[in-house]
């Protein structure tokens, strides 16, 4: 019996997972593609009056694009869909500001916990911007801020590194899952508390855009896009002008301009993407532009930011250290003499159920016995002193 010996080249031995939702799969959630309430740029220039050449990046020798981010970590996500959006936002703030102040960068989690356009396993970019304006409408504020709550590359489905170690209910839509912190360690006291004003982002329109010169056009006019493209021709890519052809849309990525190859004369798109700096030329890669290189001209997306805290405009809520005067819901603390019975966990959990820890201390169990190992949870206060001896 012969054994047959199949090698796989190595580019063909790791296919780009589809992190992007399809027209249907926006329409099954109910995602609404637009709402424009001026005149697109597409409809108020001609291309033909567009510079060769133009960067966000570098106006005047100014950069007026925000930080890069990487989805991979912590753990992996596919969340290329919020990042992609989420950076081109944050650009076209930092352009309204005129680059004036410390730039002001969004929370993807927040996304993740609390839109209906994705997970971890995918979503659509037009999809944040269409949450994000939904919930500017419904509730006056928008999405918060990376500082009030952090990447974790955790939704409540995916059970990739230490996502599902932890209660589901850290990814669910609470009040604490929006805006957070933590005043210090639980051992001396300390608790994380939601905080209930925010700094936060709300947007006026949004639509979608393709064909290379309406892009350029709405880049030129407002400020970055977000697009899908096919990875697969990026994973190894080093550097120069790709005009690899794409198969089908699996990723998103963010265009901050364009330019022309010096040694080529090669016209090409100055691409952002999330994985990081160490990826490509700091983090971007130059994909051609014109001839729908990556299928990059396909399918974009765009927002008008209208609202955003900051000092100058307005609006920011000074909480105190511990986030006490801005907690409008949380339960106090538990005290820090429950380790005999409720472990940290045990607290911790209790906590993220908006509950206490109960641990049966002698102030509640007059047998002065305790109650071993019968750690719950409940709405009554129960360690509220020093717990009974083992």
């Amino acid at each position: 019996m012969k054994l047959l010996l199949l090698i796989i080249p190595a580019s063909l031995a790791f296919s780009h997972r589809n992190e992007v939702w399809t027209r249907e799969q926006e329409d099954a959630a109910g995602i609404i593609r637009e709402r424009i309430t001026s005149p697109p740029p597409r409809l108020l220039l001609d291309a033909e009056n567009l510079p060769a050449s133009f960067s966000w990046a570098d106006v005047g020798g100014v950069s007026l694009v925000t930080k890069s981010l990487n989805q991979h970590i912590p753990q992996y996500c596919g969340s290329c869909w919020a990042h992609g959006a989420i950076s081109a936002l944050s650009d076209r703030i930092k352009i309204a500001r005129k680059g004036k102040g410390v730039d002001i960068n969004l929370s993807v989690q927040h996304v993740l916990n609390c839109g209906d356009a994705g997970s971890c396993h995918g979503g659509s970019a037009l999809g944040v911007y269409s949450w994000i304006a939904s919930i500017s409408n419904k509730t006056g504020s928008g999405i918060t801020y990376d500082t009030c709550n952090p990447y974790l590359a955790c939704s409540a489905e995916s059970s990739e590194g230490f996502c599902a170690t932890v209660p589901t209910e850290t990814w669910e839509c609470r009040a604490e899952n929006v805006c957070r912190t933590c005043s210090t360690f639980t051992d001396l006291g300390g608790a994380c508390v939601e905080v209930d004003h925010y700094p936060n982002v709300t947007v006026s329109q949004y639509g979608p855009v393709s064909g290379a010169d309406d892009m350029a056009k709405e880049i030129y006019t407002r400020g970055p896009i977000a697009c899908g493209v096919d990875a697969e021709p990026l994973h190894n890519y080093s550097g120069g002008v790709t005009s690899a052809p794409g198969v089908g849309i699996n990723h998103i990525v963010s265009i901050t301009g364009w330019g022309v190859d010096s040694a080529t004369g090669v016209e090409y798109w100055e691409m952002r993407n999330s994985w990081g700096e160490y990826w490509g030329e700091m983090g971007y890669a130059k994909v051609a532009k014109g001839v729908n290189a990556l299928l990059i001209e396909d399918s974009c997306s765009w927002a008008v930011p209208e609202r955003w805290t900051s000092m100058d405009k307005g609006g920011n809520f000074p909480c105190h250290e511990d986030g006490g005067n801005c907690n409008e819901h949380q339960p106090p603390p538990s005290p820090k003499h429950c380790y005999s019975y409720c472990t940290k966990q045990a607290i911790f959990i209790c906590e993220e159920l908006g509950m206490f820890c109960n641990c049966g201390d002698a102030q509640f169990n007059t047998t002065g016995k305790g109650m071993p190992h019968g750690t719950s949870c409940g709405h009554t206060q129960g360690c509220s002193g020093k717990c009974a001896a083992p």
